[in-house]
């Protein structure tokens, strides 16, 4: 997003917020604030007491909607008007044609790295090795839930290895939906 759009985008969300905000207040104040009824006779005065709230269904509607809106503009305030989280970004397309230096970059990395991560397979001993093989075999990224299932060890074994993984930093639990992720590192 250009800063020429994001500019305008917060703008216009401060506007709405404000406008919003100040719908909200006073609908809610005329909400909270109900009329009184008074009786005058000759030069005596009496308040006889107050009636039910004075917000009909269309202000409890605007009411509403008004609450709504400068959340939803107070959000894009506060987050810029940004996605969440990094994986939710869009990738931004290359510039130009790659070269075969970058082509071929990734995979003389990936190699790297696989070599890195058999090394350290060596090291590890009984399940900690059996878990981190299972996610090396997946080219360093499987569900916990499938690591169970490749591996014929139980899933409290498992999670005590991937525990003892982790503390070492050799690999990373990634949420996703119900289960993790491990992806090493």
């Amino acid at each position: 997003m250009s800063s020429e759009n994001r500019d305008r985008r917060t703008v216009v969300a401060a506007g709405t917020f404000v406008a919003a905000t100040a719908v909200t207040v006073a609908l809610t104040v005329r909400l909270v604030t109900p009329p009184s009824i008074t009786v005058a006779m000759g030069d005596a005065t009496v308040r006889a007491g107050t009636l039910g709230p004075s917000l009909r269904p269309g202000g409890a509607i605007a009411l509403t909607i008004a609450a709504f809106a400068a959340g939803a503009s107070a959000t894009v305030l506060l987050t810029g008007g940004e996605p969440a989280s990094p994986a939710d970004r869009p990738v931004p397309e290359p510039d130009g044609p790659a070269d075969d230096d970058e082509q071929t970059a990734p995979s003389e990395l990936l190699a790297a790295r696989r070599s890195e991560w058999e090394e350290v397979a060596d090291r590890l001993a009984n399940n900690e090795r059996i878990v981190y093989e299972a996610v090396l075999d997946a080219d360093g990224v499987l569900p916990q839930s499938e690591i169970v299932e490749q591996t014929d060890v139980s899933k409290a074994t498992v999670s005590r290895a991937l525990d003892n993984l982790e503390a070492r930093d050799l690999i990373e639990r990634k949420r996703r939906g119900m289960g993790n992720v491990v992806v090493l590192t």
